[in-house]
């Protein structure tokens, strides 16, 4: 495996090959992004993965500079689950000049949800996704591949929009999220919890089924019913000492609320959520 910290050794590293699979994280590296590894190994000639911690997709006071950076534990990691290639820039390398260019995806789907309590994200991810997108597959001549984890459902709608409208060659696929034996969603972010915190935040998960559960009970009302429902979910977990952001359920299409027609269709649905325990914030879904 290579590790490679600039643009110009990675492209020279990919330039003997034709079809890369891309995995981009920002490090910290769980099973989940373990998973899109090994299922980008059948895909292409070769497995690209990047790790870098993108300032653009995080608010003035959020976990930036606290966020673990952990690249020699990493790469052992990749190494072992099939990656061939580790792009691993600094950020003046990346953003040589501060980056005025930005991609801004549209806001009925990046201002809704994790961009309504996170504004200005979907921006940050869409423009370093661009990115990371020129460095890696600028010296391919065949099929290329993106792989994004469904944990961050709305995040890999976005960048699988941005790929279609500017009509970029490249497959993205979602992976499925990965779990720990509870059921808990893997995330990097679970490492800033306590021991009792983490024995907790298994909770979210099972206010989200609950949800669905409720939900998908009053179909044919769904559209009348939801609004309660859903602030029913989100008392239920404050009441447990957690913050919720929200908890619903929305059309897998475009994310928004759904209709009768929608609550009735088998498998058009997903439930997602995002709360705060303790001072991490957690988020998960489920496509019902």
């Amino acid at each position: 495996m290579q590790l490679v910290h600039t643009i110009e050794d990675l492209r020279t590293a990919l330039r003997p090959f034709n079809s890369p699979a891309f995995v981009p994280t920002m490090g910290n590296l769980h099973d989940g992004h373990l998973n899109l590894v090994r299922s980008a190994k059948p895909l292409g000639d070769v497995v690209v993965s990047s790790i870098f911690v993108n300032r653009l997709q995080f608010a003035p006071n959020e976990d930036f500079d606290s966020y673990p950076r952990t690249l020699k534990a990493d790469c052992e990691r990749l190494e072992q689950a099939g990656c061939d290639v580790v792009f691993a820039p600094l950020e003046k390398e990346l953003y040589p000049v501060p980056q005025q260019f930005k991609v801004h995806p549209p806001g009925e789907l990046a201002d809704i949800l994790e961009g309504h309590f996170r504004p200005g994200f979907f921006i940050g991810v869409s423009t370093v996704v661009m990115k990371l997108f020129q460095c890696v597959f600028s010296e391919a001549k065949g099929p290329r591949y993106a792989l994004f984890g469904k944990k961050d459902y709305q995040q890999q709608m976005v960048i699988k929009r941005m790929v279609q409208q500017y009509a970029m060659p490249i497959t993205v696929i979602a992976g499925e999220t990965q779990r720990a034996s509870d059921g808990l969603a893997l995330s990097s972010r679970n490492g800033y919890l306590n021991e009792r915190e983490r024995a907790e935040a298994i909770q979210l998960s099972l206010a989200l089924r609950t949800l669905a559960r409720e939900a998908l009970a009053t179909a044919e009302a769904m559209p009348q019913q939801l609004p309660a429902l859903e602030s029913r979910a989100m008392h239920a977990l404050a009441a447990r000492g957690w913050q919720p952001d929200y908890l619903t359920v929305r059309r897998r299409s475009d994310l928004l609320t759904p209709r009768t027609r929608d609550a009735t269709t088998p498998g058009s649905l997903v439930v997602l959520g995002a709360a705060r325990l303790g001072s991490t914030r957690l988020i998960d879904n489920f496509e019902v």
